[in-house]
């Protein structure tokens, strides 16, 4: 049980060479990350979204429900940033969370960043299929339920074989040259940019202010339109918007998977993060602004809402024209929700926690060539057989909880002792009976530390003086340390408890029951209390390319949110999540833990 420990919690040890060293082809720069995360995001969610959350949801204010998640957002891609610049090496959050956080939680992570990355892929193929096929009058879906029907519930009703052939195509595009590839991309980001930018020129033509005004009194055939005006169905209705908009901006993420394959990834990670959440922001809050000035928000159509609304204006041409550029984003998005996959994969099959095959490069394309393969065949398999709505339902919950391990993780290393390793890797091969160094590490010197008792200082300070540090310390020590995890574990519970209140306690807190009342009060006392108590914590002063400002508040904000959003996930999605979990703790426990054990007790041996 011990040694299970041991390689549970170990954390992952890079030095500054390690992070420079890759086996990957490093191609890629600012430009190419800026266009792989726009193209990644600006697909299905650009061109029907604003119309949804319009219709049903938000009305006019679906512009604010943008601009919240957008906030909601930066604050996510803040830490991505500043983790890009900290760890430069393919895995995104999972290589983030194993070196500061431990193996288990970063297997927890990675596992859930294939289901995401599956999932999102597949959703894209089969929108781009079912966008294609309105084109032509569901030519492929009749043909495809005549020759492949299935019969199977919760499964669709045919096999799409063009979902699963652009999949499969796509995987070998991206597993014979990351940079041709990324060049295509490139192309059809651009595209998919013009034709937005189209959109809401030509859209601000045929704008008509009064549909911001809307008398309900006025609206015939009684059709649902709330209190009219721009908050028609209230300010919780454009908050509940904002929960839903949020999805749409997921995929930037995809650019912290790149470590290993960019020129510069400290400088390019953050720039390009930063620049493609701005693009993605302004091209939905454009957009969603003209979208619902030129059409009444109750006659919004949720499926295809840019071209019903140049439809309903009698601008057929301008119809064209973004439908076939719908085609050109949902390509773009296709790409940057299929690249980072293997990349994930490949991170996990270095480490030993997936088999090691996958991880395999290849001598001449330099790309981890197998698990492209196979992360296209599955991605394709997905798309064929579940429905455009199934699939959707099902991508949430491994980003957010991604989201909310990296903010945490932030906010760990800011306020944790520098740590030098004590012993590196010995040994790095194909086998699976590697010889793992035992992560023992030594905290750097520090003003008040003598570099000779490293290894047997401890903090005398009082332990309740430094919950709000009273001493002063502006360097951080091990109690500090301990008692920012601490505050960092009681926030994160508190978060849960205030999601809980707001989700399920709504109505007693509005009829003002003081039980409710008492319980919510209590818990986000406690949130700022333990939040005052980390701020005053002494924070590293280690010098990087780039920081996330504020902390500990935007790293803090990003948690609850993200907890607040995975609160608010229906049932069956949990369930769909846990079933996911068994499966992929079975190849933990089956393959990735007996290697790491097996490897630390070579270790063991040597000494």
């Amino acid at each position: 049980m011990a040694t299970i420990w041991r390689v549970l919690t170990r954390k992952k040890v890079l030095d500054e060479g390690s992070i420079e060293e890759t086996r990957l082809s490093r191609v890629l720069n600012t430009y190419d990350l800026t266009a792989l995360g726009v193209g990644s995001t600006l697909g299905v969610g650009v061109y029907v979204l604003a119309g949804h959350v319009a219709k049903d949801t938000a009305g006019p204010s679906v512009v604010l429900s943008f601009l919240i998640a957008a906030v909601a957002s930066l604050f996510a891609g803040l830490c991505y940033a500043e983790f890009g610049a900290r760890v430069p090496k393919a895995g995104s959050a999972y290589i983030y969370s194993y070196v500061c956080v431990g193996e288990f939680v970063a297997f927890v992570i990675g596992w859930n960043l294939i289901l995401e990355y599956v999932i999102g892929s597949a959703s894209v193929a089969r929108g781009l299929s079912l966008y294609l096929d309105t084109l032509i009058n569901n030519t492929m879906q009749n043909t495809f339920i005549e020759i492949a029907p299935i019969d199977i519930p919760y499964l669709s009703k045919y096999f799409d074989f063009f979902a699963f052939s652009v999949s499969v195509v796509l995987a070998v595009a991206l597993a014979m040259g990351i940079k041709e590839s990324s060049f295509v991309n490139n192309i059809m980001t651009i595209l998919n940019i013009t034709v937005i930018l189209f959109v809401i020129i030509a859209g601000s033509i045929k704008a008509d202010i009064a549909n911001w005004e809307v008398d309900p009194s006025k609206v015939i055939n009684g059709t649902h339109v709330g209190k009219g005006g721009f908050f028609p169905f209230g300010i919780e209705g454009m908050i509940k918007g904002a929960a839903t908009c949020f999805y749409g901006f997921v995929g930037f993420d995809c650019i912290a998977t790149t470590g290993e394959e960019v020129r510069n990834p400290k400088r390019a990670i953050p720039i390009s993060i930063m620049v493609s959440l701005f693009i993605i922001f302004m091209a939905y809050f454009g957009t969603s602004t003209v979208v619902t000035l030129m059409l009444p928000y109750y006659e919004q159509n949720p499926d295809a809402p840019i071209p019903y609304a140049f439809e309903a204006v009698n601008w057929n041409v301008a119809k064209w024209i973004v439908s076939i550029g719908a085609i050109f984003g949902l390509c773009a998005s296709l790409f940057g929700a299929m690249f980072p996959l293997p990349r994930v994969i490949f991170a996990m099959a270095e480490d030993s926690m997936v088999f090691r095959f996958l991880g395999h490069v290849h001598s001449r394309f330099q790309t981890p060539f197998i698990g492209t393969l196979l992360a296209g065949l599955f991605t394709g398999l997905m798309a064929a057989l579940f429905e455009l709505k199934q699939l959707v339902n099902m991508m949430s919950i491994g980003t957010l909880l991604a989201y909310t391990i990296v903010a945490a993780s932030v906010l760990i290393l800011r306020y944790s002792v520098e740590y030098r390793p004590r012993y590196l890797l010995l040994q790095t091969s194909d086998s699976e009976d590697e010889i793992y160094s035992e992560d023992k590490t030594i905290p750097a010197p520090t003003e008040s530390v003598e570099t000779s008792d490293l290894l047997t200082y401890e903090d005398s300070g009082s332990i309740m003086g430094q919950i709000f540090n009273c001493g002063r310390r502006s360097q951080p020590t091990k109690l500090s340390e301990k008692i920012a995890t601490i505050d960092l574990s009681i926030y994160c519970v508190m978060c849960i408890f205030i999601g809980v209140c707001a989700i399920y306690m709504k109505e007693p807190i509005v009829d003002g029951e003081v039980w409710a009342i008492s319980l919510t009060s209590v818990a986000v006392l406690l949130a700022v209390i333990v939040m005052m108590s980390l701020v005053t914590q002494p924070t590293s002063r280690k010098e990087l390319s780039f920081k996330v400002p504020a902390v500990p508040l935007i790293p803090a904000l990003s948690i609850l949110t993200n907890i607040y959003l995975m609160l608010m996930l229906d049932s069956h999605t949990w369930i769909r999540f846990a079933v996911w979990m068994a499966v992929g703790f079975s190849v933990y426990g089956f393959y990735g833990l007996p290697n790491r054990i097996r490897g630390l007790r070579n270790y063991d041996r040597l000494e």
